[in-house]
C-alpha cells in the first residue's frame, strides 16, 4: 500500500441532486456527525461538496449511501496523496515525470518537489487510481517509495546505498568496460578486439538512459537532456567514434548518479530531525506504567521522561524539574531550565531530572513534525531565480537541437565542408549545451540553506522569502516582546490630589483586571505582589480602547486607566504634565489613573531590555541592513530613551495597529524591501505587509508558525541576523552557480563550434560542472547560527 502522509484525505464530491440551501445544510451537517469525516462544505454555485475525511475510518462507498438517502448522488471524488518519489537524479528528471504522471486520464494536478524527493498528485477516483500512478512512474524509470515499509535497507546518501542502486552498479560495470577498451586503445590492439568492449559499455549504461528517453518523449511529447545523449551517443557510434560514445555515456551516467548522492544527503540532512524522537514512550495510567508506542498515546496521557531520554511528544511538566537541551527546536545551545508548567518539545532532550509531562499533541501534530513538513513544504516552493530557470531550460533544450541542426547541415550543404567534421561538432554541441549544471544550480542551493536554518531553528517557508531575505535594506522592529523582553514592570507610583499609592493602584488594578495588554497585566501583578485585596472592588462596563487604555466603572465611580491622552482627554495640568515627563524621561511608560474625571496618580512602568539586542543590532547592519527602524505605541520620550540605550537608527513612536502599517509602507517607498520582525500575531498586520515578515521565538505557537514568512524558534534577536546573513549568502551563491554554469557553457559552446572540443571532453565539462555547482550549494548546510549576535 502506497504512503499517504496527509490525512484525512480532502475529497470533492459533486452532489448532482442537491438544489436548495436548506437540503445542502442539512446534507452538510448529516456529513459532519459522521465518524471520520473532519469537515463538509458546500459550493451551491458549483455543486461541489468539499469532505475532509479519513478513510481508514469510512468507506467512500459509506458516504456515498448517506447521501443517496439524503436525495443527492455523488458524482467524481478526487483523491490527494503525497508519495516518496525514488531514483531522480537531477531537475529535468522530476520536470519529465511531473509532465507524464500529468498525462495521465484523470489526473487534475500533480507537482514533483525534486529537492524533497516527494509527489504531490491530485485524481479523480473513478477514472485513475495510486497503482495506474505507479505504474506510469515506472514507465519512466523511477519508483514511488513507501514509507510504512520502514527505512530502507541501504541508505542512499551512503557510499553502500550508493553501491546498492542497481543503475549505479551498471555504470560502474561500463565504466571498468570502457576503460579497459581505452588501455587496450593505447596499447594499438586490433579494433576488431576493442570495439565489442565499447559495444557493451554503450548497453550496459546505454539502455536505462533510453528506455527514460523514449518513456519520457511517449508520455510528454517532449525532448529531455536523456534524449540528447542517446543522440549524441548513437550519433558517435554511427561515425566510428567508439571510446568518445562509451565515454560520454559512462560520464554522463556517473555524473547523475553523483548528483542523485549528493543531492541525497542534502535530504538527509532534515529528514534526520524524522529521528529525534523516539518511537515508544513510558505512560502512567495511574500507579501503572505501561511502555507504547508513541502512536498510540493521546493528548492528555502523562509520560514519564529520564534522564538523558528524548520527549515524546510535545507536552506540558507536570511533576519534576530538569534543564533541557532544546537545540533541535530552537537551535539554541545551551539547556532551559524547566519546571512544573513549561512547555517542552518532541525531540529535545531531558536532563538530569525525572519528568512527568502531560501530552499537549499527538505524534503527527508535534513541534517537529510540523518544522519537518514547513521545510519540506519550503523546498518545494521555488525561488524567482529557479522559476526563470525553468522557463528558460523548456525553450532551451529544443533550441539547442534546432542548432545542431544547423550546424550538422549548413556548412556541408552550403559550403561542401566534410559531412562527418560537422556531423561530430553537431554531436558535440548536443552534449555541451545540457543544461544539468544549470538546472541544479539553485534549487541545491535553497535546500541546503532551508536544511541549515531548519537546523539552527529558523523555519523560511519557501525559496522565495530565502531569496527577498537576502535582499532586505532595511528592518522595522516591533518594541515589546522583540527588541524587549516584553515584561513590563512597575516601577513607580505617584499619587496625585491627596491619593494613597495603595488606592491607586488598586482602583488601576480592578480596572486592568481583564486586560490583556503587557501594561496591564503588568499592574495587576504589581497590586497582587503587594498583598492588594482586588475583591473589595466592584468592576462593571468594562471597555479597552485600542493603544490608548481601559475605561470601566469601579464601585460605582468612573475611571480611566491609559495614556495622558486619552485619560484627560486634553484637559491635563502642568503638575501632571512634569510627573510624566520626569518619569518618561527616565525612560519609563507614564499610565495615568484618574477617578471621575480627575487625575489621581501616576504609574510608571519600564520594560526590561534583552541583553542581547544592541550586540544584535550591531550585528544585523554589519550583515548588510541600511537601516533599522523601532515602532512602539509608546510615548515619543519613552520610545527616545530605549532607542539611545539599544542604538536603533530610527524611531516612531505612540503608533496605533493601522499606523504601524502605514510606516512600513513608508519604509517601504523609501527602501524598495524592508523586513518586519514581531511577535507573529499582534503585528500579524504589519507582518503582513512588509517584504518579509519575521516572527520570533514562536516555537509551540501555532499561529505564528502558520502566518510568518520566516519563523525564529527561539526567543532571540541573535537568529535574526544569522538569518539575513545566510539569505545574502545563499543569494550570493545562486548568482555565483547560474554564473558559472552559463560560463561554461558558453565557453564549451564556441569550442564545440570551432573544433576545439571533444565528445569526452564536453561530457566532462557538463558533469564536472554540475558537481562544482552542486558542492558550491551544498556548503550552506555548513551556516550554523553562533550563540549570540554578536558572536
Amino acid at each position: 500500500m502506497l504512503d499517504v502522509t496527509e490525512l484525512p484525505l480532502p475529497q470533492l464530491l459533486p452532489a448532482e441532486s442537491a438544489t436548495c440551501n436548506q437540503c445542502v445544510t442539512r446534507l452538510c451537517d448529516r456529513l459532519e456527525g459522521t465518524a471520520g469525516v473532519a469537515d463538509a462544505r458546500f459550493d451551491l454555485a458549483r455543486g461541489v461538496v468539499t469532505l475532509h475525511y479519513d478513510p481508514d475510518a469510512i468507506a467512500l462507498s459509506t458516504l456515498e449511501g448517506m447521501v443517496q438517502r439524503e436525495g443527492a448522488r455523488l458524482g467524481a471524488a478526487y483523491a490527494h496523496h503525497i508519495v516518496p518519489v525514488e531514483g531522480m537524479d537531477c531537475v529535468d528528471c522530476a520536470m519529465t515525470l511531473e509532465r507524464g504522471v500529468g498525462r495521465l486520464p484523470g489526473v487534475t494536478w500533480v507537482s514533483i518537489n525534486f529537492t524533497g524527493a516527494r509527489m504531490a498528485i491530485e485524481y479523480e477516483a473513478h477514472q485513475t487510481d495510486m497503482d495506474a500512478v505507479a505504474r506510469r512512474v515506472r514507465s519512466l524509470g523511477y519508483r514511488l517509495g513507501d514509507a510504512t515499509a520502514g527505512s530502507p535497507t541501504a541508505d542512499p546518501a551512503s557510499v553502500r546505498g550508493f553501491l546498492a542502486a542497481r543503475d549505479n552498479q551498471a555504470t560502474l560495470v561500463a565504466a571498468a568496460l570502457t576503460a579497459i577498451g581505452g588501455v587496450l586503445e593505447l596499447l594499438s590492439v586490433p579494433t576488431v578486439a576493442r570495439i565489442p568492449l565499447f559495444a557493451l559499455a554503450i548497453l550496459v549504461a546505454g539502455i536505462p538512459l533510453a528506455r527514460k528517453a523514449v518513456a519520457a518523449l511517449r508520455a510528454t511529447h517532449q525532448i529531455d537532456i536523456n534524449t540528447l545523449m542517446v543522440i549524441a551517443v548513437v550519433g558517435a557510434s554511427v561515425i566510428g567514434a567508439w571510446l568518445e560514445a562509451a565515454t560520454v555515456v559512462v560520464l554522463f551516467s556517473l555524473g547523475e548518479a553523483l548528483e542523485g548522492y549528493t543531492m541525497d544527503r542534502a535530504r538527509r540532512s532534515i529528514r534526520a530531525l524524522l529521528t529525534l524522537a523516539p518511537a515508544e514512550a513510558v505512560v502512567r495510567h495511574g500507579e501503572h506504567e505501561q511502555r507504547v508506542p508513541v502512536a498510540e498515546i493521546a493528548v492528555g496521557d502523562v509520560v514519564i521522561v529520564r534522564p538523558g531520554e528524548r520527549f515524546p511528544l510535545d507536552g506540558v511538566i507536570q511533576q519534576g524539574s530538569s534543564t533541557v537541551n532544546q537545540a533541535p527546536i530552537t537551535g539554541e545551545s545551551l539547556p532551559a531550565e524547566k519546571a512544573p508548567g513549561d512547555e517542552v518539545f518532541a525531540g529535545t532532550i531531558n536532563g538530569a531530572g525525572v519528568l512527568d509531562v502531560r501530552t499537549t499533541r499527538r505524534v503527527g501534530d508535534s513541534t517537529i513534525a510540523r518544522i519537518i513538513r514547513m521545510v519540506e513544504d519550503a523546498q518545494a516552493q521555488k525561488a524567482p531565480s529557479q522559476r526563470f530557470i525553468d522557463v528558460f531550460a523548456r525553450y532551451y533544450t529544443p533550441a539547442v537541437i534546432v542548432l545542431a541542426v544547423i550546424v550538422a547541415l549548413v556548412p556541408p550543404l552550403a559550403f561542401g565542408s566534410a559531412w562527418v567534421t560537422w556531423f561530430y561538432r553537431a554531436l558535440v554541441l548536443l552534449v555541451v549545451a545540457c543544461p544539468c549544471a544549470l538546472v541544479i544550480s539553485t534549487p541545491v542551493s535553497i535546500v541546503s540553506a532551508i536544511s541549515a536554518a531548519a537546523r539552527s531553528g529558523v523555519l523560511i517557508k519557501g525559496g522565495a522569502y530565502l531569496e527577498a531575505a537576502g535582499s532586505l535594506r532595511a528592518l522595522a522592529f516591533d518594541k515589546t516582546g522583540t527588541l524587549t523582553r516584553g515584561e513590563p514592570v512597575v516601577t513607580a507610583v505617584v499619587p496625585l490630589d491627596g491619593w494613597a499609592e495603595a488606592d491607586i493602584l488598586g482602583v488601576a488594578a480592578a480596572g486592568e483586571r481583564y486586560s490583556e495588554h503587557p501594561l496591564g497585566e503588568a499592574i495587576v501583578r504589581a497590586a497582587d505582589a503587594r498583598g492588594l485585596d482586588r475583591s473589595s472592588f466592584t468592576v462593571a462596563d468594562t471597555t479597552a480602547r485600542t493603544g490608548r487604555g481601559v475605561e470601566a466603572r469601579v464601585n460605582g465611580r468612573p475611571v480611566r486607566i491609559g495614556t495622558p491622552g486619552f485619560v484627560l482627554n486634553g484637559n491635563g495640568s502642568a503638575a501632571v504634565d512634569e510627573q510624566v515627563a520626569t518619569l518618561e524621561r527616565a525612560g519609563q511608560t507614564a499610565v495615568l489613573v484618574a477617578v471621575d474625571g480627575a487625575a489621581v496618580g501616576v504609574i510608571g512602568l519600564a520594560d526590561t531590555l534583552r541583553s542581547e539586542t544592541r550586540q544584535a543590532l550591531e550585528a544585523i547592519k554589519r550583515a548588510g541592513i541600511r537601516e533599522t527602524v523601532m515602532l512602539t505605541g509608546d510615548r515619543r520620550p519613552v520610545a527616545d530613551a530605549i532607542a539611545a540605550q539599544i542604538g536603533v537608527d530610527q524611531v516612531e513612536a505612540e503608533l496605533l495597529p493601522d499606523q504601524k502599517v502605514r510606516a512600513v509602507e513608508r519604509l517601504l517607498e523609501r527602501y524598495g524591501s524592508v523586513g518586519m520582525v514581531g511577535d507573529g500575531v499582534n503585528d500579524a498586520p504589519a507582518l503582513a505587509r512588509s517584504t518579509v515578515g519575521i516572527a520570533m521565538g514562536v516555537a509551540g505557537s501555532d499561529t505564528a508558525l502558520e502566518t510568518a514568512d520566516i519563523a525564529l524558534m527561539r526567543d532571540d534577536l541573535a537568529a535574526v541576523g544569522y538569518t539575513i546573513r545566510l539569505s545574502r549568502s545563499a543569494k550570493r551563491i545562486i548568482g555565483e552557480n547560474i554564473g558559472l554554469a552559463l560560463l561554461i557553457k558558453l565557453l564549451f559552446l564556441s569550442l564545440a563550434v570551432v573544433g576545439m572540443a571533444t565528445l569526452w571532453l564536453a561530457v566532462f565539462a557538463d558533469v564536472g560542472a554540475s558537481l562544482i555547482v552542486i558542492a558550491n550549494g551544498m556548503r550552506l548546510l555548513r551556516f550554523r547560527a553562533p550563540d549570540h549576535a554578536g558572536a
